[in-house]
């Protein structure tokens, strides 16, 4: 799945113009994914708990927020996207649990937070909150409706 998953980031992350029946297409997929991310979001929380363990959902749910975060740059899906009913909500919802969790354990999610020395360790979920800021900023992109729900 996390390979599926970086082979539709490369797609989505091209710069090439795309026709109308390939936007259609990145829709209904943007559709699954933000359904995906907004039922697996909190299985990124488990990685706090378990040391060293690398949980598959929480990979896949890393690379949904990658997928998700790129998808909300492009303005053809952005506004496609923000309409969703309660992906707004969840994507803030995980960051409060996200935030929580990063203070009643170490604190994983933000890169300052994993150096130990000159030695950078590399923790999938390192960058996690920092991708949630970055979608909840494009969900609330030129979006008044969303603006007043933050």
């Amino acid at each position: 799945r996390v390979t599926l998953l970086e082979l539709i980031m490369a797609k989505v992350s091209e710069k090439n113009p795309v026709t109308s029946e390939e936007m259609n297409v990145f829709m209904r997929h943007a559709d699954f994914l933000a359904g995906c991310f907004q039922e697996k979001c909190e299985a990124v929380l488990k990685l706090t708990s378990a040391a060293g363990a690398e949980d598959e959902e929480a990979l896949v749910t890393i690379r949904l927020l990658d997928i998700l975060c790129e998808m909300t740059s492009n303005n053809g899906q952005l506004e496609h996207l923000q309409a969703l009913p309660g992906f707004l909500e969840t994507a803030i919802d995980t960051l409060r649990l996200t935030h929580l969790a990063g203070k009643q354990a170490v604190n994983i999610f933000t890169a300052t937070h994993a150096m130990t020395g000159q030695e950078e360790i590399s923790h999938p979920a390192v960058g996690f909150k920092s991708h949630l800021i970055r979608l909840i900023g494009n969900l609330c992109y030129k979006n008044k409706e969303n603006q007043d729900k933050v």
